[in-house]
């Protein structure tokens, strides 16, 4: 959970008023009080005679200025003493009035400034930190989220599975010598992991036949609303037992030779053809699922790292599933990184990948397995609607690739208002939180500002009208909370 800190002032005059602007401010304050403040160098005391006694113990009379003089003295001394302090204080509420209309001025210019931006298919959204509203334009319509979604899902996975939960994959030899291999959707299960697995196996077994790789905790084939048939990695496909996010990342030596752009994973000659076909030259393509393509690299990796520690298969490689009545336990590996740290990279990179992944978890665990897109987007709606109390959305999966997600600006305000523990699992500009949304013709931003007094406030922008940017609209809020 995070804890609110200090964080240094932005200046004013980056948010719409002026350098002169604010000299003149400056300067009018001093003007007030130099003109109404008393020159006290322009009075000369006084002094009142009274009667002494001499040395001689007789009354000698001294000149005795007249009673009235006496009073004019005393009221000169009261205004002496009284009346700068009365000036002092008119001045610092008329430097008040005029910094605060000059404020109201400002924000009034800002607001309508960000009204001309919004049109009949983008949306705005402002609260203050309780959650009232500062700021709303067709805060009812809904509209694409595209990426923003992403919090949803995992507000969804921090409530259902812990921050402290981790994947498991699960190892198992039968009665054949056969090695399975059962995933349960890790979606951080990466070169290093399984250099890790193989290290710990090598300390249980010297060699198998085949590699059966069970995928069952998910169902198969998984169509992702929104996800097409291409080579970039923000179509990933997904699944049970699935390793360095489906893709593969490449380039070329002087001599023109394919090889790994990556130092710890082996550029495999499964994927030579895949490679070949994308005519690239270097960068990183996905794995699709056709032929099990996915699964079946997932396969060839595991052999890599298996023979690099001594561990030698005499098979090939199939799909198959693990009979826990016959098959015997061999290892369980519990994933090192919690889920705190899986929702901080899905966030941080907007990983479609990821966000699926946990919402598949989730329908296999909450509901039961295996996992489907269906249960996973029945789990996310029920959430939303009986945890967050949101009444108007539509959900198709869990990333935001599709554009049949919608929701309205004013229900995104209820997930980041229960989001904001977790603020700082966003990515940071500035006094400025954030997760992003972008697909053709979209922008959409939603996070927190923070204003000068260090308070966060949740903000959502949607812009479903092409060409038209989110960040605009981002900076003048940001002007706005900070003036």
């Amino acid at each position: 959970m995070a804890v609110l800190g200090k964080t240094a002032q932005s200046s004013p005059s980056h948010c719409g008023i002026s350098g002169s602007a604010e000299s003149s401010i400056g300067a009018r304050i001093s003007e007030i009080v130099l003109i109404d403040t008393p020159d006290r160098s322009s009075y000369t005391p006084i002094k009142k005679e009274v009667l002494v006694k001499d040395v001689s113990g007789r009354m000698t009379s001294k000149k005795q200025l007249p009673f009235s003089v006496f009073i004019l003295i005393f009221s000169l001394f009261l205004f002496l003493i009284v009346e700068p302090l009365s000036v002092s204080g008119n001045s610092n509420s008329h430097a008040g009035d005029a910094s605060g209309k000059s404020s109201l001025s400002e924000k009034t210019a800002i607001t309508d400034k960000i009204k001309s931006l919004i049109g009949p298919r983008d949306a705005v959204f402002l609260a203050d930190a309780s959650g009232k509203p500062i700021l709303a334009v067709n805060e009812n319509k809904l509209l694409i989220p595209a990426s923003t979604l992403k919090m949803l899902t995992s507000l969804a996975a921090l409530h259902y599975l812990g921050e402290d939960f981790r994947f498991k994959t699960e190892l198992y030899m039968d009665n054949q010598e056969n090695l399975k291999i059962k995933g349960h959707g890790d979606p951080l299960l990466i070169s290093e992991v399984l250099r890790e697995i193989a290290r710990e196996l090598s300390t249980r077994v010297s060699g198998f036949n085949d590699l059966i790789l069970d995928t069952s905790h998910f169902t198969e084939p998984l169509i992702v609303p929104g996800v097409t048939s291409s080579f970039q990695p923000y179509d990933a496909p997904n699944g049970a037992l699935c390793v360095n996010f489906n893709t593969v990342y490449f380039k070329q030596d002087k001599t023109g030779k394919f090889i790994s752009a990556e130092s710890e994973t082996p550029l495999l000659p499964f994927v030579l053809p895949k490679i070949k076909k994308s005519k690239l030259r270097e960068g990183r393509i996905l794995l699709a699922g056709e032929k099990e393509e996915c699964f079946m690299y997932a396969g060839h990796l595991f052999l890599y790292f298996f023979s690099s520690h001594n561990i030698l298969s005499s098979g090939k490689i199939r799909m198959g599933e693990v009979d826990t009545s016959k098959d015997e336990h061999i290892y369980t590996y519990i994933s090192g990184y919690p889920l705190a740290h899986v929702i901080r990279r899905l966030l941080e990179f907007s990983n479609n990948y990821i966000a699926n992944q946990l919402m598949l978890a989730m329908s296999a665990i909450v509901q039961s397995p295996p996992g489907t897109m269906e249960k996973g987007v029945r789990v996310l709606n029920e959430f939303a609607k009986k945890e967050l109390k949101i009444e108007d959305i539509r959900i198709s999966e869990g990333s935001g690739i599709s554009r049949n997600n919608r929701i309205t600006a004013k229900e995104m305000m209820k997930i980041l208002n229960k989001f904001a523990p977790y603020y700082d699992l966003l990515r940071k500009d500035g006094n400025v939180y954030y997760k992003t949304g972008t697909l053709n013709g979209i922008r959409t931003r939603a996070g927190y500002i923070r204003d000068l007094k260090g308070n966060l406030l949740p903000f959502v922008i949607l812009i479903n009208t092409p060409n038209k940017s989110d960040k605009t609209v981002l900076n003048n809020l940001t002007c706005y909370v900070q003036s």
